[in-house]
């Protein structure tokens, strides 16, 4: 049978059985969007990335290469998925009208959005700056819907997605639960020797064995010189005396990661490995305190860049101190919401969760990073993590 048979052969009770909330949570969600859109004049959404697409629906899959659109108006939901993905559409969503295109026919997304939307949108939000919205169906669309004007929506969904419901913060903690057992089994497998292969295989085997899903990044582990070269990652390399591990890990809990810096040394750590390791915990601290309603961005970043400062000439700092997490797929956990960096001018607010990446490195000679992921509430920030803040294995 092709795809379509298979939709409508597939049992009814099977339909939104794996969805992770229920109807009514995806109905705020989705009125939230909806007065958005009304406010910026928009007849209609057209939604690529699989996070705002998850975010709104619960489509959940690990092939996100694909092109799959969701298209949201006033009063309908459109969805609209390759063949090889008919069925995880059918399973963790409840939308009504599902169409799918032979995956081998990318050509063929064009005719059901311009029919789902000739006549009947005038103004049509989009993500200019999401890479997941093809050049080939923008342009498409625009030559064939030559009345319809296309405008970006300025990361629409992203704005209601940056406060977390109760039920996301759930699973946010969840998943920091198990990024911690992750961690833990990584740390206890750090001796001269091993190879930064053996503690990430030890890591990944926990948090499988916790109940992570398949994780937006697998476990980050580097050693000596190359953890002082941002974005390495395992490749076979033996474990020297005194040379720190950097680790950074985020399990996936029905889609949301919670991550976690954390660094531990294979022997003792030199008084510079010491210093630069306070320097890490001076930071967070500083944004521990900064982060709290009604502060800015900006200011928190400020801050930090204070408690950065006795180092900031030696050691490479990215620059941003914090971005939000949530529920994210491939290839990365950062929700891209929000950033923690100077000239953020948002102000935080109760049901915010940011990771705050805080990582040193001194060029040619190693790293060190430690970091917590962190709720705003109305009393400030609470770390759901629970970093153990040592440099010891």
């Amino acid at each position: 049978m092709d795809f379509n048979a298979y939709q409508r052969a597939l049992p009814q009770e099977l339909r939104g059985s794996e969805c992770p909330f229920p109807a009514a949570e995806f109905d705020q969600r989705l009125a939230s969007v909806r007065e958005r859109m009304a406010a910026e004049d928009m007849d209609a959404l057209l939604l690529t990335d699989p996070s705002d697409i998850f975010y709104l629906t619960g489509y959940s899959t690990f092939e996100v290469s694909v092109h799959v659109a969701l298209l949201v108006t006033g009063s309908s939901l459109f969805l609209q998925v390759p063949s090889i993905e008919m069925g995880p559409a059918m399973v963790t969503t409840r939308v009504a009208e599902v169409t799918g295109y032979r995956w081998e026919g990318i050509g063929e997304v064009l005719s059901p959005l311009i029919e789902a939307l000739n006549g009947s949108a005038d103004i049509v939000g989009i993500d200019a700056w999401h890479g997941s919205l093809r050049q080939g169906v923008l342009e498409g669309l625009k030559a064939r819907l030559s009345s319809v004007r296309f405008i970006d929506s300025g990361g629409l969904v992203k704005k209601v997605r940056i406060i977390k419901s109760p039920a996301e913060i759930e699973y946010l903690r969840h998943s920091a639960r198990v990024t911690g057992e992750g961690l833990r089994a990584a740390v206890a497998e750090v001796r001269p020797g091993a190879t930064d292969n053996d503690i990430a295989a030890a890591g990944a085997r926990a948090l499988l064995e916790a109940g992570s899903e398949f994780m937006s990044m697998q476990p980050i582990v580097t050693t000596g010189r190359r953890s002082s070269v941002i974005h390495t990652n395992h490749k076979r390399c033996t474990i020297e005396q005194g040379e720190p591990v950097f680790l950074e890990f985020g399990a996936a809990w029905q889609r949301y990661t919670a991550p976690m810096m954390q660094t531990v040394v294979a022997g003792s750590p030199s008084a510079e490995m010491q210093q630069v390791f306070e320097g890490c915990r001076r930071i967070v601290d500083a944004l521990l305190e900064a982060v709290k309603p009604g502060a800015t961005f900006d200011s928190a970043a400020l801050v930090a860049e204070r408690a950065l400062a006795p180092l900031a000439s030696k050691v490479f700092f990215s620059g941003v101190f914090g971005y939000t997490v949530g529920a994210q797929f491939p290839p990365s956990w950062v929700e891209g919401s929000g950033f923690i960096a100077r000239g953020g001018n948002a102000e935080f607010k109760p049901g915010m969760v940011f990771h705050l990446p805080i990582c040193l490195r001194v060029p040619g000679q190693w790293g060190i990073g430690c970091s917590e992921t962190i709720l705003v509430t109305a009393r400030g920030a609470e770390p759901i993590t629970s970093n153990p803040w040592t440099l010891g294995s």
